[in-house]
């Protein structure tokens, strides 16, 4: 890399793009990025509900300075991750950051980071997703957007399925055809990503058209959806009946996007008069919006793709916090207080033998009362079997597989909540933000060994522990005392759900 002041400017197929260097000439942080690279021209006009179509070639140089539009709109309000909403047409985008633009020579491997939000929100332009310290590392990163919502997969008779799933697919080619102008091996490349965004990266596990596009995963918290086409087409005309608007393209082409997203979930949601089918839908995992099981770019299920094959060959590590949601539920601790557990979840679980046996495998969160284990119990089917659902449809041996469990807890946030590792995973506690949900003194150790075990992925395809899929119940322990803990059973306390 040349040590130089002037602007990094490298030409990938579109045209010549112009970044911004971070960090002084010569400093092992030195690094570069490129940001709001469009991937594909906005979706916007008669390509709103089309497939992504390739952005026009442009003359002269781009500035790429800063980010660019999101699909998200507005002001999201607290979230746990900032998340900042971007105005613009130009939606389809990524950001690259990189220690070696310009050099197609440095063979650097390569992070491609897809964000969470339900598929309904979030921003590939959070400061948490800066590629910083993996540059420093010696890897390049990508963050990728795609369209949110019903926008990006409601079903719409006459447009193609699975329009958010197919920005993820032409990110990753964009990123194939135009790593190695950054600095990055395109043979190298690690899917990542977290909540929804892990679920999207088990999705393109899942799908043997994506297989060319990536050579590792880690998912992160992963919401899977594999909503059924029935249940798609049921939304789509509740929101054309909610909207006045014929269900066809053309009609939910007259919709502005305001229109739609006041509406979308309501459409999709099961029967707002049975409160009680609801909150068992939202405690045992049920995403509203999302991938769809379309019969044609998903044929089958992520489970059942994987347990077919699929991906097979593709090294991947996956995990959760330990209290994913229970600081939702934290909210009625003080109504549920003289409530026993037991009653409590025995409105929302479906069997009453497999919730004895879950009881008495939870017996330390059952002592914290009715809210705690209820967060539990909707962290546990949202996320946590879905983590062992993967692994065991990965089979034993033949498909390498890491678990792991993030269980230390936010000091200002009392549980090893959702989102809290993913500054730990990125390395960067010193950004202004993490302490609201990590507290004033992160432990940097930690750090340390959950962003080192996504080095050990991107870099060699080992996190550094061993593998589930060689002794099944395997699982590294990010949080405790022990350094390189690592637990032969280490999601025992799902088995009863499974």
């Amino acid at each position: 890399m040349t040590l130089t002041t002037d602007p990094p400017v490298v030409a990938i197929d579109a045209g010549r793009v112009r970044g911004l260097w971070r960090g002084e000439p010569g400093a092992p942080d030195r690094s570069a990025a490129f940001l709001g690279i469009p991937f594909a021209q906005p979706p916007v006009g008669r390509l709103r509900f089309a497939a992504p179509v390739p952005p026009e070639p442009w003359d002269g140089i781009r500035d790429a300075l800063a980010h660019g539009a999101t699909a998200q709109r507005g002001d999201p309000g607290e979230t746990l991750i900032p998340e900042p909403s971007i105005p613009g047409r130009s939606t389809l985008n990524v950001d690259v950051f990189t220690p070696a633009p310009g050099d197609p020579t440095a063979g650097l491997p390569v992070v491609a980071w897809i964000h969470g939000g339900a598929f309904i929100s979030g921003s590939p332009a959070s400061p948490w997703y800066d590629g910083r310290a993996f540059n420093r590392d010696g890897v390049v990163t990508v963050s990728i957007s795609y369209r949110l919502g019903f926008d990006g997969f409601g079903h719409i008779p006459g447009a193609p399925s699975n329009r958010g799933v197919r920005d993820w697919l032409a990110a990753l080619e964009w990123i194939q055809a135009n790593i190695r102008a950054f600095g990055g091996d395109p043979s190298r490349v690690t899917l990542a990503g977290q909540s929804a965004g892990g679920g999207a990266v088990l999705t393109l596990l899942g799908m043997p058209v994506a297989q060319p596009l990536f050579a590792a995963a880690w998912a992160m918290s992963p919401a899977l959806s594999d909503i059924p086409q029935a249940q798609a087409e049921r939304a789509s005309a509740r929101l054309a009946e909610l909207t006045g608007v014929e269900q066809t393209r053309d009609g939910f082409a007259a919709l502005t996007e305001k229109q739609i997203r006041h509406q979308q979930q309501g459409a999709a949601r099961p029967d707002a008069r049975d409160r009680l089918a609801a909150l068992r839908a939202t405690l045992q995992g049920a995403l509203r919006l999302g991938p769809v099981v379309d019969g044609d770019l998903l044929p089958r299920t992520t489970l059942e793709a994987l347990a077919a094959g699929v991906g097979s060959d593709k090294p991947l590590v996956l995990g959760t916090t330990d209290d994913e949601f229970t600081f939702v539920t934290d909210s009625y601790a003080r109504r549920l207080r003289m409530l026993p557990a037991t009653l409590a979840l025995a409105v929302v679980a479906t069997s009453r033998r497999r919730l004895r046996t879950y009881l008495a495998d939870n017996r330390p969160q059952r002592r914290l009362g009715a809210a705690a284990m209820l967060g539990r119990y909707a962290t546990d089917m949202i996320f946590r079997t879905t983590a062992v659902r993967v692994a065991t449809a990965r089979g034993r041996g033949a498909s390498p597989t890491w678990l792991y469990r993030f269980t230390w807890p936010s000091p200002v946030r009392r549980w090893a909540l959702h989102c809290l590792d993913v500054p730990f995973w990125f390395d960067c506690l010193d950004e202004p933000h993490v302490p609201a949900l990590a507290g004033d003194a992160p432990p940097q150790d930690l750090a340390d060994a959950v962003h080192g075990a996504a080095l050990g992925l991107a870099r060699s395809h080992d996190p550094g522990w061993p593998a589930w899929s060689a002794s099944p119940g395997t699982t590294r322990i990010f949080g405790g005392a022990d350094e390189h803990a690592v637990d032969a059973d280490g999601y025992r306390s799902v088995r009863a759900l499974i």
